[in-house]
């Protein structure tokens, strides 16, 4: 149950007279409607009501929507209630300087207070019609309106605080108990989902985006002795900041929940980088055997002229790059020093076309999820431009794809037979090690926060060729690369399925 549902349960207790127990020394609400309408026929003499306001129409017992106690009634809202609706004003007549007098309106009432907002409509000399339909502190105000597409604050219903009157635009209507004693309890009442339900939806369908007068003061209220009132009112008040609380932490709580995987996903990640996610096997051949292998092959590809010998360069690591300590068996190595290839994609790419031609120019928004995905948002090029593009990046099964401008850090591995090309904004990387682990060195915090840090550039920051090829990472013997990219791939599995829970 949130938050919101315990309010309504509450609210629901309430005005079914189970929240706080009956007293039977209560005088009942039978003699408080009384009163009641005495102080009508009184208003009528003196002129301030009119007869017909004196007409109650019979409740039957079909419309009775659930049981209350005997020692309260059941009254239409019309009942209790004196009512205006507000003044329609012309936008010329208003200013937004803070000068005069505020105008309500219903985007006053998103809450169940009254809110007057910084853009708030004045009123700088308003006239007798206007001041006709003044509000007062302890007044209600209730949005009679609201967009179809939204009818959140349909029936929303607040008490004026201020001290400073105002004044009330059309389509919100202000009314007042004619007993100020009932206004707490009222304002609860109406602002219950037995009452906000039954008034929105007035033809027993969808709810509507304006609310009808008659269906509003037609609205039963259920009517407890005027001291159950006040015990209701301050049972409700106790308990509502609590429940307050309560959403607050189930916010945070929901929060958490939501941010877990991807903080599981982030640890299980840097555990395997440096070394903590699965043992060592002193059987395993060290990463520095695997190193002279891969030097041995880039000199063979440089004799056959698929490198240039300045490929063979390997820069020195100083101790002051290192940024964590790893296994004896592994090694420190910079992201040249293992592939044979780090290029980024077009810097010019050919102009789309708009037709399908199988052939495609993606960009970094294309590479997301681990995966080349949303190909209907890329642009298609001939195979004349493709086979020109591709002479830059030679994109084979295997390759790991990397963002490397604007949207930095999101990778996969191409494993498609999908003629792609790429901007600028995606790297294509071919390692001579295990490239999933290589894709999932990319995606741990370390290297995350070595391509946010190191980025350069305002409009759209990139972390470049340069960078990216003298970028160090932890290397592990092969064998334990594959044990390692097993482990990630079992627990990221199980992650999946929290998710999904």
């Amino acid at each position: 149950m949130n938050a919101q549902q315990l309010k309504n349960a509450i609210l629901q207790e309430a005005i079914t007279g189970r929240l706080v127990p009956q007293d039977p020394n209560d005088e009942p609400a039978s003699v408080l409607l009384d009163r009641i309408r005495k102080e009508k026929a009184k208003l009528v003499k003196e002129g301030k009501l009119k007869k017909k306001d004196l007409e109650e129409k019979p409740i039957s017992k079909e419309e009775i929507p659930f049981e209350i106690p005997e020692s309260w009634e059941w009254v239409r809202l019309g009942t209790i209630i004196s009512y205006q609706n507000g003044y329609a004003y012309n936008s010329s007549e208003m200013n937004k300087d803070k000068i005069g007098v505020p105008v309500i309106k219903s985007g006053n009432l998103m809450t169940l207070e009254v809110v007057l907002k910084p853009n708030n409509d004045y009123i700088e000399h308003p006239n007798e019609k206007m001041l006709a339909s003044k509000i007062v502190k302890g007044d209600m105000l209730m949005c009679l309106s609201s967009q179809s597409d939204n009818p959140e604050p349909l029936g929303k219903t607040a008490i004026y605080e201020f001290d400073t009157f105002a004044l009330l635009n059309q389509r919100v209507l202000k009314f007042r108990p004619y007993d100020d004693k009932l206004t707490r309890y009222l304002f609860y009442t109406i602002n219950s989902f037995y009452f906000w339900y039954n008034v929105s939806h007035q033809s027993g369908g969808s709810a509507q985006a304006n609310l009808k007068l008659n269906h509003v003061l037609d609205m039963l209220v259920p009517l407890p002795p005027l001291a159950e009132q006040h015990r209701i009112v301050a049972k409700i008040e106790e308990l509502l900041p609590k429940v307050e609380e309560y959403g607050k932490a189930q916010e945070a709580l929901d929060k958490l929940n939501d941010e877990l995987p991807e903080r599981l996903k982030k640890s299980i990640l840097q555990e395997a980088i440096t070394g903590k996610l699965v043992p060592q096997d002193p059987n395993d051949e060290p990463a520095s055997v695997l190193l002279d292998k891969i030097r041995k092959e880039k000199a063979k590809l440089v004799k056959e002229g698929k490198l240039k010998k300045k490929d063979l360069i390997e820069t020195p690591i100083s101790k002051d790059e290192i940024p964590f300590e790893i296994p004896e068996s592994w090694e420190w190595v910079r992201l040249k020093d293992i592939t044979t290839k780090i290029v980024d994609g077009d810097h010019n790419p050919p102009r789309g076309l708009s037709y399908d031609t199988g052939y495609y120019m993606l960009s970094s928004k294309n590479i997301n999820h681990d995966k080349v995905e949303s190909l209907n948002e890329t642009r298609y090029i001939s195979v004349i431009d493709w086979e020109k593009c591709n002479e830059r990046t030679r994109l084979n099964r295997g390759d790991v794809l990397l963002t490397i401008v604007a949207t930095l850090g999101r990778s996969c591995v191409y494993e498609d037979d999908i003629p792609y090309c790429f901007q600028r904004s995606v790297s294509v990387i071919q390692t001579q090690i295990y490239n999933y682990y290589l894709k999932y060195c990319f995606d741990s915090s370390y290297f995350q926060s070595l391509m946010e840090d190191k980025a350069t550039g305002t409009a759209q920051r990139g972390f470049y060729l340069n960078q990216l090829e003298e970028a160090i990472i932890p290397l592990p013997p092969l064998a334990e690369q594959h044990r390692i990219v097993a482990k990630i791939e079992e627990l990221l599995s199980k992650i999946d399925k929290l998710k999904t829970k």
